[in-house]
């Protein structure tokens, strides 16, 4: 089984406007709603590959169920905790001609400790040895920042692996806790170790550091430079087919997506990098939080120039 987390998902409402003016009165040309969340987007690209997963977070209020509804209506499976509060909704407005935009995000509801235990515990009596556990995102108001590390150690502890994209201090904390994997951007991988990324040498550096907490792999996502996914033994480095880009959202989620499906498959390391790259790029290809059908996927993959080498 995999099971996707994201504890701060959020209604997203995209509304398009002929020009965008303050003071004024807009009318929209077009609106949609995506159910917003890194973990769901990991959700939606494993589905597109043939892929089920359990998607878990915290919900509450009207705005929850419409989130579960939602998911549900795409065929993904969820196993959520009910908060007391009502789950965010993040606004944008788009500018047809420009593509210029407005985007306002919500806070969203804090998350009380009890609903952390619950969660935590609910994970607990979830997880069985084998299980691939893809932890996606930023964390809620009131939800301290080693959650991920808990988690991890929830997770591991019985006999399954955890997958970590984060950033800032639930990042650092959750590396801590020795995840299976982590896959830092290149941002993020410069804010934890304070060395810019400049090059394959300074990347393949980069990931060292996260290796001596005990990971077993790193997948450093370079955006359009593709992927180094490493470990202690090897490194690989992933590199994708130029394609016209519509939008960077969510190709990371896919790209996550790419790599646990190979991972869960029993794939090499040079497969992983291969699925992971191919299904980030067919991803960026598409509009908003919409990814790329397996067979997409599958003209990519054969595109992807890998090289191996030594950490």
């Amino acid at each position: 089984m995999i099971v996707t987390v994201t504890p701060n998902p959020a209604l997203d409402r995209t509304l398009t406007v002929p020009r965008l003016a303050f003071n004024q009165v807009l009318r929209a040309t077009a609106s949609w709603l995506d159910w917003g969340g890194k973990g769901f987007n990991v959700s939606r690209a494993l589905q597109a590959l043939g892929v089920d997963s359990v998607a878990m977070g915290f919900v509450g209020g009207t705005t929850g169920q419409m989130l579960e509804h939602g998911l549900h209506g795409l065929g993904i499976a969820t196993d959520f905790v009910q908060v007391a509060g009502e789950t965010r909704t993040n606004t944008v407005v788009v500018e047809t001609d420009t593509g210029q935009y407005v985007k306002v995000n919500e806070a969203g509801p804090a998350i009380g400790a009890q609903e952390v235990a619950a969660f935590l515990e609910r994970a607990r009596e979830r997880v069985r040895p084998g299980d691939m556990w893809v932890l996606s995102g930023s964390l809620p108001l009131g939800v301290a920042p080693d959650f991920y590390a808990q988690l991890t150690r929830v997770v591991q502890g019985q006999g399954g692996r955890a997958l970590l994209d984060s950033s800032s201090e639930a990042l650092r904390l959750g590396c801590a806790a020795s995840p299976h994997l982590a896959k830092p951007n290149a941002a993020e991988a410069e804010e934890m170790t304070g060395q810019a990324i400049r090059s394959d040498a300074t990347a393949l550096r980069a990931t060292e550091f996260f290796l001596q907490q005990g990971l077993e792999w790193v997948a450093l996502s370079l955006g359009a430079g593709g992927l180094l996914l490493a470990s202690t033994r090897r490194a690989v480095r992933a590199r994708p087919p130029r394609v016209q880009a519509s939008h960077s959202t969510g190709a990371g989620d896919a790209l996550l997506a790419g790599l646990a499906m190979a991972m869960e498959q029993g794939l090499s390391p040079e497969e992983m990098a291969r699925w992971g790259v191919a299904a980030g790029t067919a991803a960026a290809a598409h509009q908003g939080v919409s990814v790329g059908t397996r067979d997409e996927v599958k003209r990519l993959y054969e595109q992807v120039q890998v090289e191996q080498g030594n950490p």
